[in-house]
């Protein structure tokens, strides 16, 4: 049996988690879906004993506590993460924001969609 594709999304916004969880559903529901609500927490899950290695993990940037930046930086310095897919989900469509978390490690970037089906023809790329 095939193991399961772990999905973890690093966002404060509820609303976003859900519209995310629901889009990805949709696209593939086969996928663990984690979720934390800030980069802090993120940290704390992928810092467990456990060593939780998702396959995918999307990040928001503007999050109290820790933000996307801080979160991507210390993600890249957990070394059992150090190969795993980091894509920063944000409203920023700033170049310099692109710029900078590509140079920190994202593997990519991708503007929170407004729209359900933009965000599963997203989604389907990875998925």
């Amino acid at each position: 049996m095939a193991e399961k594709i772990t999905c973890l999304l690093i966002d404060d916004d509820l609303d976003d988690q859900e519209i995310f969880k629901l889009a990805l559903q949709d696209v593939n529901d086969d996928v663990h879906f984690l979720t934390a609500n800030d980069g802090a927490a993120g940290l704390q899950l992928l810092s467990a004993p456990e060593n939780l290695t998702p396959h995918y993990i999307f990040l928001d940037l503007n999050m109290p506590r820790m933000g996307g930046k801080d979160c991507l930086t210390a993600i890249r310095n957990i070394p059992h993460l150090s190969k795993t897919p980091v894509i920063i989900y944000s409203t920023s469509s700033d170049p310099r924001d692109i710029r900078e978390t590509k140079s920190l490690g994202a593997s990519d970037y991708i503007v929170k969609q407004f729209d359900i089906n933009s965000l599963k023809d997203i989604l389907a790329q990875y998925f």
